[in-house]
């Protein structure tokens, strides 16, 4: 049953049918073969939607959207100017900060990609940088979204893997900074070699002083999420709900930019990102529901550990694979599909789930600028109206990046567990 419904699900992918439909249609087509009633299909589908720390992603999804209805990303963009405008490539450098900064209020790559690319791209190719080089930066950096609190992906792991979400958002800090870090670094590199403008922004501390008084209310957002967290205050859904009315307040109360017609679209942002999310979310349980019944997860972890007799070849393998499918899935897809799979695998070898949970997260990641088809190089690429040849072309080092902190994290446990 597992290789049929496995069988149906790529063919209809190679057809281009969505990913949600594609599970459903493998499923469905496992089912009818082993004669089991479509009511099956049905009951699955319903089971995920009851879960309560699954109301945590929409109302982190509507908490990043209500911060972005205004000047917050003007704000962001500017502090981020002030600290690293003077470097060579110094534009290049504010999208690397920018999402570091934007990935503790939205938790989302493609909104960071849409927001940060849409500000930035255009600014940066009438200061003479290629389009491609622009392109790259942008679809590259705005993964470090996914790593800072509050993440989604990283939520979604925690779910299907029983893991502590809590434990999850602590242990993307590191990474994300280490991404962060990795990736300024690659832009003053070529940046040198290039001979790329700085781009100080106008009025000196005057300007930092209003600018960052500005920005801090939103900025303070992951703190406060973290802080409530980590203390034990309230659950991860109870943070989500709290997150919303602190938006509310910082952009209704402090920047007074929230019009009725913001928070409108803010919703209506929210309900079409959460309606993609909750349908994979619902598909891949069913999926789950027949990997389990018939013991894939356990028979796999057995042949795995059987053929690869050393760890540190296991996790090499998990990561190739990793990369190839995040080549070809979208990452909340990937991380739903392969998280149940991989947790056994990892508890075979000893590895840690929240360990696991950032390297899948991280190598997942990589997948979002890589064609066939990279979310965030796909959008980049249509911001600066440049070709997906010509950007892939310019993320070479940026992958050489992201490959080398996957390793760090894949094989440095020290660096994820607390």
């Amino acid at each position: 049953m597992t290789s049929m419904m496995i069988a149906v699900f790529f063919l209809l992918m190679a057809l281009a049918v969505p990913i949600a439909h594609a599970m459903l249609g493998g499923t469905a087509f496992a089912l009818w073969m082993e004669g089991r009633p479509m009511a099956v299909l049905a009951q699955r589908l319903y089971s995920p939607t009851q879960s309560f720390p699954m109301l945590a992603v929409p109302f982190f999804i509507l908490a990043g959207s209500l911060m972005m209805q205004g000047r917050f990303g003007e704000y962001l963009v500017n502090i981020a100017r002030l600290f690293v405008g003077n470097m060579r490539g110094g534009l290049g450098q504010v999208s690397v900060i920018g999402s570091v900064m934007f990935g503790g209020v939205s938790g989302s790559a493609v909104a960071d990609a849409t927001a940060m690319g849409n500000a930035l791209i255009p600014v940066q190719k009438k200061a003479g940088y290629p389009g491609g080089f622009a392109a790259a930066v942008n679809a590259s950096s705005s993964t470090i979204s996914v790593l800072i609190p509050p993440s989604i992906p990283l939520i979604l792991y925690g779910l299907v893997a029983n893991v502590s979400i809590i434990d999850l958002f602590v242990a993307g800090i590191l990474p994300g900074v280490m991404l962060g870090l990795g990736m300024f670094a690659c832009v003053w590199w070529v940046a040198r070699r290039k001979g790329l403008p700085r781009s100080p922004l106008p009025g000196g501390f005057r300007a930092f002083r209003s600018q960052l008084l500005m920005a801090i209310p939103a900025l303070l957002m992951p703190v406060f999420i973290i802080g409530t967290l980590r203390f034990g205050v309230a659950t991860p859904t109870e943070v989500s709900v709290m997150a919303v009315a602190y938006a509310l307040v910082v952009c209704g109360l402090i920047y007074r930019d929230l019009t009725w017609r913001g928070a409108w679209n803010a919703a209506v942002e929210t309900a079409m990102m959460t309606g993609a999310v909750m349908l994979i979310i619902m598909a891949s349980s069913t999926i789950q529901w027949l990997l389990t019944a018939e013991q894939v997860p356990q028979n796999l972890a057995l042949w795995v550990t059987g053929t690869l007799s050393e760890p540190w070849l296991i996790i090499l393998a998990l990561n190739l694979v990793m990369l190839v499918v995040g080549a070809f899935l979208d990452l909340p897809a990937a991380v739903l599909l392969l998280g149940p799979l991989f947790v056994g695998i990892g508890q075979a070898i000893g590895m840690d789930p929240v360990q696991l949970g950032l390297m899948m997260v991280v190598n997942l990641s990589i997948g979002l600028y890589t064609p066939p088809v990279g979310t965030t190089l796909f959008i980049s690429a249509g911001i600066a109206r440049v070709g997906i040849g010509e950007t892939v072309r310019a993320l070479v080092p940026f992958y050489l990046v992201a490959l080398f902190v996957l390793m760090l994290i894949s094989y440095v446990p020290a660096l994820t567990i607390y």
